[in-house]
């Protein structure tokens, strides 16, 4: 089942259920995915374009929490992270920081960095590995966090 079919299926059944966050959730998803088929790119949607699609839904609630947060929103907030909850639902299982934290040492290794000028070797790999599986900020800070480890 793709998941379009995934997201439509799960939208009349939140609806029935009277669930309003979930359905607001997945009605913002289904929004996304019309939006990619009518951008005139004249193809089928592929499984990295859902995962791209979710992930950028993903951020935008993360950052949206974080906002409310620290403007002192916590109901809004709150409401960010139900939604939040049901997007990942959708998306690959997440990897922990220490699963991240080994990939990126045998990165480290095999690309030869040798510190944290070297930054730009080590990012691009692995995060076309980790691509939907991990959050890139956190990525990011394994990489850098490890590099200057080396140094």
């Amino acid at each position: 089942m793709s998941l379009k079919e995934r997201i439509n299926e799960d939208l009349k059944t939140s609806m029935k259920a009277g669930d309003k966050i979930r359905t607001e959730s997945i009605r913002s998803l289904r929004a996304a995915i019309i939006e990619f088929e009518k951008s005139g790119l004249e193809r089928e949607m592929t499984a990295d374009d859902e995962i791209k699609i979710l992930s950028s839904a993903a951020k935008k609630r993360k950052e949206s929490i974080e906002l409310y947060d620290t403007n002192n929103r916590p109901e809004l907030a709150d409401k960010e992270r139900a939604e939040l909850e049901v997007i990942q639902g959708y998306l690959p299982q997440q990897m922990t920081r220490d699963e991240i934290a080994a990939r990126v040492k045998e990165v480290i290794e095999t690309v030869g960095a040798a510190g944290p000028q070297e930054t730009n070797k080590v990012i691009p790999v692995v995060m076309k590995e980790m691509k939907g599986k991990a959050d890139g900020k956190l990525i990011q800070e394994v990489v850098k966090e490890l590099l200057s480890a080396i140094a």
